[in-house]
């Protein structure tokens, strides 16, 4: 099978899109491959191609649970076999997937960058039959990027194990540095870039100050019908805001990271099926989703960062018809994005002081606490320890990416159940219980196997079988527990921090403070960068493409920029038509503005303000009568 065959077969495409076959031939010659690709660029098809026509499974790493859910339920809706190990899961569930994966029943493996650091999955990743490795959002690895997760520092450990096994590595964005360290931290020595332009063409970037931004926002939102997605920078204000277009009669929902992941899921479907016309969101919304209407993106804050300005904007218009990214600012918030950078890094005062409270907090002795999670109650935390939440958000960032800590802001475990009672017991239970009989019965008939092993369930789905709500289902199963008729472990979500190494005392806690202070100076740079693409006269696609090192792009003729400098341009040129019509006209008679334009067939407007500019020159003079005259 070519890979034109594969394409039409799976995916019900005639042709490639501009890049993709030269990165999949590259990749099938066994080659290393670096794409940028924009947003809506088709990256997933560089990987998923070559892999259908290449015998074993490709390995992907991918840095959300919901990106790599979205692409495993779309490869299995195409009949292709994938799967995602995710937090959650079972020790016995992983070891089937992988079971599955070295009997080649799986093509895809979906698996977070650390997944890579524990043993269990290592000792049998080493033994499968990976064909190829992709590294999604490859921009993560650099320390020097917008979005440094050290965890992708990880992947170049797998290729020791795989030195035949080429590595493609996929990004929307990222600058020259940026590429450099992805080709440097995935020992990418002979791989072979591909980057296509950066311009959008049908995608129209405007950018405003604004004072009242609510109002701008109705009425951008009423001019421009369709799909659209807001983003703020606060959960707090995406629910605000949202309720606001509610009570104007408008389609809107919110979105944040802190919702439970089954509301998010509920959420998102109804917005991606068109119920749902506006999603007012945080950037937690939008990595996977692949709406093609959506007509406008409206940013009601500025960003940090063009990457993620132009990642997020990217999402309009993937269909290729005329849609608009629309940024609003005003000078408060330029003021505050330049105070960011002391915010964003705090002092190795404060670094330390935050440490030593996170051990006081989880009863860390010094020498202890490696490989162990621990719940995270951020707000009980703040209380108690009397730090501001960015010293502890940032400290927490920066504890990160010296490798001492992990810190999952979400960590999602489904619900678990298994009977530990035989059957009799289990009889004699619903005939004094009768109350919780109905319970049992729905797991026994929903769930196979859970008289026999652990099984996730959905507390969410009982409840609807019963037609009870959820705090009635958790209750009943608790008080099964409780009788010694099932194990039950509920559902949670909640944050965790990881130790990556034991406790030290405070005071040897050490940064790479030279690396620390240089992250410090690309991010101000970054704010700087941003700042000058929403205040600039530059071009705004020409800007984006600079920015990304792409060079050729040419003035896009239809942002905001480049609009105003068409209007300047024609204002002069019509300036200079109507200076010199009055000139000639004038030379031998007087007349007033109405003769002026009729006999030089120019709009009163333009005369009048052409006029004005002579008399302030003194070249023109007006009689009693309102005729004008040369001098």
């Amino acid at each position: 099978m070519t890979p034109q065959e594969a394409l039409k077969k799976y995916w019900g495409h005639d042709a490639f899109r501009p890049k993709q076959e030269d990165i999949i031939l590259s990749i099938l010659e066994g080659k290393d491959a670096l794409a940028i690709l924009p947003t809506g660029g088709g990256k997933s098809i560089c990987f998923q191609v070559p892999a259908m026509l290449k015998e074993g499974c490709c390995l992907v790493v991918s840095p959300l649970i919901a990106l790599m859910e979205d692409q495993v339920q779309h490869l299995q809706h195409m009949n292709i076999t994938a799967k995602a190990i995710i937090s959650g899961m079972t020790v016995h569930e992983t070891l089937l997937t992988l079971e599955a994966c070295s009997n080649d029943e799986i093509k895809f493996l979906y698996v977070s960058p650390e997944r890579l650091e524990t043993k269990i999955f290592l000792d049998r990743l080493i033994h499968l039959p990976i064909s190829l490795i992709a590294v999604d959002e490859a921009h993560c690895i650099s320390q020097w990027g917008y979005d440094f997760r050290p965890s992708y520092l990880n992947i170049a450990n797998i290729r020791d194990h795989f030195p035949r096994v080429p590595v493609i590595a996929l990004t929307a964005s990222a600058t020259t540095l940026v590429k450099e360290d992805i080709l440097d931290k995935l020992k990418m020595k002979s791989a072979s870039t591909f980057m296509t332009s950066f311009v959008r063409p049908n995608l129209v970037y405007t950018s405003e100050v604004c004072y009242d931004k609510i109002n701008r926002m109705l009425a951008i939102i009423k001019k421009v019908p369709g799909c659209t997605i807001i983003y703020c920078k606060t959960r707090r204000k995406t629910k605000e805001l949202s309720d606001i277009l509610v009570q104007h009669n408008l389609s809107s929902d919110f979105y944040h990271a802190g919702l439970e992941q089954e509301i998010r899921k509920e959420k998102q479907q109804s917005w991606l099926k068109g119920n749902t016309r506006i999603m007012v969101c945080t950037n937690a919304f939008g990595m996977g989703i692949d709406k093609p209407d959506v007509r406008l993106v409206l940013h009601a804050d500025i960003p940090d960062c063009v990457e993620n300005y132009y990642q997020e904007a990217g999402r309009a218009g993937r269909d290729g018809e005329k849609a608009f990214a629309v940024l609003l600012y005003n000078e408060h918030e330029l003021e505050d994005l330049r105070k960011m950078p002391d915010i964003k890094f705090p002092s190795i005062q404060t670094i330390r002081s935050v440490y030593q409270s996170l051990a006081n907090y989880f009863q860390i002795p010094n020498g202890s606490g490696s490989h162990q999670y621990f719940d995270f109650d951020l707000d009980d935390f703040i209380q108690k320890f009397k730090h501001t939440l960015n010293e502890t958000l940032y400290t927490l960032q920066a504890l990160k990416q010296e490798r001492i800590i992990s810190y999952l802001e979400q960590v999602y475990r489904p619900a678990f159940v298994q009977f530990i009672c035989n059957k009799d017991d289990l009889n004699e239970f619903e005939k004094n219980n009768p109350t919780s009989e109905p319970i049992v019965k729905a797991l026994l008939r929903t769930y196979s196997g859970v008289f026999d092993i652990i099984v996730r369930i959905n507390e969410k789905q009982i409840a609807k079988i019963l037609r009870k709500d959820l705090v009635y289902v958790v209750r009943h199963l608790q008080y099964i527990q409780q009788n010694g008729i099932i194990r039950y472990t509920p559902k949670k979500e909640s944050p965790q921090i990881y130790y990556l190494q034991n406790r030290i005392k405070t005071e040897e806690l050490n940064l790479n403070y030279e690396n620390y202070l240089k992250r410090k100076k690309q991010y101000t740079q970054r704010i700087s960068e941003m700042i000058n693409y929403a205040t600039g006269n530059e071009c705004k696609s020409s800007f984006i493409g600079k920015y990304f090192g792409d060079f050729e792009i040419e003035a896009c003729e239809k942002c905001d920029c480049c609009l105003k400098k068409k209007k300047d341009i024609l204002t002069r040129e019509a300036f200079k038509l109507a200076y010199n019509a009055i000139i000639k006209i004038l030379e031998n008679e007087k007349l007033n503005i109405d003769t002026l334009t009729i006999k030089t067939n120019i709009k009163k407007e333009i005369l009048m303000e052409v006029i004005l500019e002579m008399k302030h020159e003194n070249k023109i003079g007006i009689d009693t009568n309102g005729n004008f005259f040369l001098k």
